[in-house]
Formats: C-alpha cells, structure tokens, sequence
C-alpha cells in the first residue's frame, strides 16, 4: 500500500481509546498521514490531549476538536478548525453515530430527530462541504469513507431510528459519488459488522461470538485496515461501494 504522507485525514467520533475512530486515527498516522479528529463527551479526562501525544509518536502533526454533532453548522465548524490548525484533509472519515434504543413501541419523533441530526445531517452536509472546498481547490485526489452498520442486509430490532438514519447513509454514498467522481473524489461506506468497541457487553459477546465464522468477534482494528487501505493511493478505482466487511458473520 502506498505511504499516505504529506496527506491529512478528517476522522469523527474518535472518543474512547476502544472505540472505531480511534482507532481509524491510528492506522492513519501509521501510515504517515496527519489526523484531525473530533469527539464528544471523551470517555476520560484530558482525552484529547492523551490522543493527540499518541498520534505525534507516529510522527504525524494532530489535533482535536470536542463538538457536538447534532449541531446544524458543525460541519462548517469542524473543517474551519482542521484547515486553520493542519490544512484542508483531502480524506474525510465520518465515522461518528448516535445511537439509541427504541422498538416499534417507544419510537418517537424526539428520538427520530436525534439519530437524523447526528447520523444523517451531519455526515451529509460533511460529505458536501468538504467537496465544494476541494472543488475550489483543486486538488486531485480526494477521499470520503463513511461508515454504516449492515442495515440492509439483515434486522436489527429494537434500533428501528438507527437503521434507518444509518441505512440513508448506504444510499447517499452511491449517489454522491456519481456526482464528485470528476472531481477525482471517491465516496464509499463500510459496514464492520458487530464490532467489539465501546458498548458491548459480557453477555452481548457471549451471544454474539457464535455467530462469527472465523472463531471471533471484529475488532476496531479490523474496521481501520480497511479505511487505511480506502484512503490510498491503491483504492483509486474504487467508488460508490458498501463494503461488508464482518468476518464471515452469520445472520440466523
């Protein structure tokens, strides 16, 4: 795989040192390539601090910025702050997402509206801004790698608000990409499947663990090889694509 130096990577949701971004972060700044990334409510004090040592022993420049996501103008917001301290990414990662549980019973236009404004609004307005600004300046090879949760290819009940902000994100990639190919941008979603980061459980595991054909559940890293490997120079062929990337995982 080719060396992504001199490049600078956009990664949201990089909040816990066990959770999917940052472990994204990682795999980028071993590649060489310098990390921006955002949180919300880290997992301890002094996190972003804490993240940002561990990413300059790469080698790499990084910073961070806490925001909430829900926010209308973050978009606008978390580019401004990654140009002014690093340069304007020419890879943009949206790996963050709300997520709460609901079930035919409890959802609710409350909990709607808030999986949509994370999920969906941001990531879409990310996706969009970060395009007009490459457009503008020319640049030639962009990267955009959104992250989803195999909606569509099996049920998830009791996640119905999820899903479905979740599954809007499989359907805008394809087309986003279309429209940003000339512009030397790809845009692909990956789906890690059920992955063992910040919200699983003993017993969740327990349950989960048969399901997985190849003897374990996924881990973070196994997400970032396959962002790492999307963000270089050896994926310029391929856009417009949702990668099921679960390890054999078998839905009965």
């Amino acid at each position: 795989m080719h060396n992504l130096n001199n490049k600078i990577a956009l990664i949201t949701g990089a909040s816990s040192p066990k959770d999917i971004g940052s472990a994204i972060c990682r795999r980028l700044a071993s590649q060489g390539m310098d990390i921006f990334f955002t949180y919300w409510k880290a997992e301890k004090v002094g996190w972003k601090e804490s993240l940002i040592k561990e990413m300059e022993e790469f080698g790499v420049r990084c910073d961070g910025l806490e925001v909430d996501l829900s926010n209308a103008n973050a978009a606008d917001c978390i580019l401004d702050s990654a140009t002014s301290s690093l340069g304007f990414p020419s890879i943009l990662v949206n790996n963050a997402a709300h997520s709460a549980s609901d079930g035919f019973r409890n959802l609710d236009a409350n909990t709607l509206d808030n999986h949509y404004a994370v999920n969906m609004r941001s990531t879409f307005l990310l996706c969009v801004e970060f395009a007009r600004r490459y457009e503008k300046l020319h640049k030639d090879s962009g990267r955009i790698i959104n992250l989803t949760s195999g909606q569509d290819i099996g049920g998830m009940p009791g996640e119905l608000a999820y899903v479905a902000t979740k599954g809007a994100i499989s359907a805008f990639t394809k087309t986003l990409a279309v429209e940003v190919a000339p512009l030397g941008i790809t845009v692909n979603a990956i789906n890690p499947g059920p992955t063992d980061s910040t919200w699983m459980t003993d017993e969740i595991r327990e349950h989960l663990l048969p399901k997985f054909l190849m003897g374990r559940i996924g881990l973070p890293e196994d997400a970032a090889r396959l962002v790492g490997f999307l963000a270089s120079d050896d994926s310029t062929w391929i856009t417009g694509q949702v990668i099921h990337s679960e390890g054999g995982y078998f839905r009965s």
